[in-house]
Order: structure tokens, then sequence, then C-alpha cells
């Protein structure tokens, strides 16, 4: 088994910006871990990172590469991921409608099938780790040194979404106060609703 580190560097640097550029799993984790609790975010998490080490795995054994060439099977795959950032969004909106005690009891009552259905409907992330990290193979064996990168990146989100679960619920008492937590439900239901329409179009 040959590893090749000369890409490591280059490799860490994109990783950063990827890992640091904000998508649907730092929202949900930041609305729920405000909302519910560190508990809650710890199990959405969970959820995120089971489904993208499936999809990594789906890469690393080539199955990716073949779902990749039946554009109707991501086609399905995008409606799909569409259809519940829209589900979400609607579910976030109803509950600002309804009175504040009503509306907390509906937030993230199973966050780690939350977290991992939002993630495992999302076609991007397949694709993503398709596109992204073979470009950092080098002179290394394909299969080990994929699933080097696969854990680097992986690591790296996981250790900046804890940060991301654990900053939220320690400030969570000052910020539940109906106007933050209004606002914060607001802009996450717009980001869902943007990011389903993204996925469609």
């Amino acid at each position: 088994m040959h590893l090749d580190l000369t890409q490591l560097p280059a490799f860490l640097i994109a990783c950063a910006v990827v890992v640091l550029t904000p998508g649907v799993d730092a929202f949900l984790l930041l609305r729920t871990s405000v909302r519910a609790g560190t508990r809650a975010g710890l199990l959405a998490l969970a959820g995120i990172h089971t489904a993208a080490l499936l999809q990594v795995a789906l890469v690393i054994s080539g199955v990716g590469a073949v779902i990749a060439r039946y554009p109707a099977a991501l086609t399905a795959l995008r409606w799909i991921g569409a259809a519940y950032l829209l589900h979400l969004a609607v579910s976030i909106t109803r509950g600002l409608l309804r009175p504040t005690s009503e509306g907390e009891s509906a937030v993230a009552p199973r966050p780690f099938r939350q977290g991992f259905l939002t993630n495992i409907t999302n076609p991007k992330m397949l694709l993503f780790s398709l596109a992204f990290l073979p470009q950092f193979i080098g002179s290394g064996d394909p299969a080990p040194q994929l699933t080097l990168l696969a854990a680097v990146f992986l690591g790296l989100a996981a250790l900046w979404e804890l940060t991301i679960v654990v900053a939220a619920a320690r400030v969570a008492g000052p910020l539940r106060r109906p106007g933050v937590t209004t606002a914060l439900d607001a802009v996450c239901a717009t980001v869902f609703l943007a990011m389903s329409i993204g996925l469609v179009v």
C-alpha cells in the first residue's frame, strides 16, 4: 500500500475552504442546537456523518462512479433531496405560525434521522466526493489514498460542526428569546427553501 502525502497540504487548504462554507448541515446544526440543546445537536451531527460515511464509501468502492453515469438516478435523488429540504422549510414555517409553546415542541423531534436524511438525499456530497477527492490522489494507491483523504475531510468537517453545536448550545440561553428564535427559524426556512430550489434548478 502506497500513500502519497505530498498532496496533503494543498488538500488541507481546499478542505478548510469547503468545510467553512456554510451549507444545509451548518444551518441544521445551528438551529437544532439552539432550540433543542447539545444532545439533539450531537444526534443531528451523528446522522449527518453517518450519511456522509455511506456516500464516501460508495465513492471509494466505485459504486458512486457507476451511479454518476446514470443521470436519471441522480435526477431522482436530486428531487428527493429537494422535497426533503422543502419539507423542512415548510415545517419550520408552520412552527412560526403557531404559538411558541407548540412550535418549540416540534423542534428536531428526531435529530439523528433529520441529519441523516438531509445529507443522504443530497447528491452534492456524492458528486463532490467524486470530483474533489480524486484530484489529490497523486501517485498513491487509489483506494487507500481515497480512504485517507475522506477520513481527513470528514474529520475536519466533524470538528468544525462539533464547534457549531457546542458554541450554539452554550449561547442558547439568550438566543431562546422569542424574537431571536423567530429570526433564526426564518433564516433557516429561507436557506432550506433556497437550497431546495437550487437542487432542482
